[in-house]
């Protein structure tokens, strides 16, 4: 059974995501199902950039073979391949995990009439907001050496989500840290799957996570 919570969660990721900085201020007047609709475009275009872009390191990584059909194979050459290769494999996996939540998203659209998830998610959304200034600057002080700005908007957003589920929903740490695991999984990357996993590591055992 799916919970309303983990749906309301990841709506409101998707609905961050479709937020400029000048719209801040402007949430009443934003349309749900509008945001929800870029948020599906915007995904289906970050999948094709991808894809593209894998298909181009393949190409790539053919044509160095090709190459050595017609000379000796040598470490540089094995070498070189290799890299167009990995290139490739992690671009896929990539794609292939944002894709992962894009064939999720028909059923999010279907489970956002209902009126317990859309305020959910529309109350995450609008917490992240209200507070930023706060629950960044908590971030940040368990970031170690490194700033919350500096990551991509979407690790922050996951970031965001999970201390607003640990603090105005009483989530429970181990709940909310896991499904921000498992969001960071459908739509980051690998080093923004560490990068969060060490944050939410070092957050749940933070000892100055209320919020004043």
């Amino acid at each position: 059974m799916i919970k309303p919570r983990s749906v309301s969660r990841e709506l409101a990721l998707l609905i961050l995501g479709q937020i400029p900085e000048y719209e801040i201020g402007k949430l009443e007047s934003l349309s749900f199902e509008g945001l929800l609709t870029r948020a599906l475009q915007s995904l289906m275009e970050y999948c094709r950039e991808g894809l593209d872009n894998a298909a181009g390191q393949l190409e790539i990584a053919q044509q160095h073979l090709l190459e050595t059909e017609l000379q000796d194979l040598n470490k540089t050459s094995v070498d070189r391949i290799r890299k167009h290769l990995n290139s490739c494999l992690v671009e896929s996996e990539t794609v292939l995990n944002s894709l992962s939540g894009s064939l999720d998203l028909p059923r999010l659209l279907v489970l956002s009439d209902q009126e317990e998830i859309r305020l959910g998610a529309m109350k995450r959304v609008t917490l992240v907001f209200e507070q930023r200034n706060i629950i960044d600057a908590r971030l940040d002080s368990v970031m170690e050496g490194w700033r919350l700005k500096r990551l991509p908007r979407i690790d922050q957003d996951i970031l965001r989500l999970a201390f607003v589920d640990l603090i105005n929903f009483q989530t429970p740490v181990a709940v909310a840290c896991n499904e921000a695991v498992h969001l960071a999984h459908r739509y980051s990357d690998e080093q923004g799957r560490r990068m969060i996993n060490g944050v939410l590591r070092r957050l749940q055992s933070a000892s100055n996570l209320i919020v004043e």
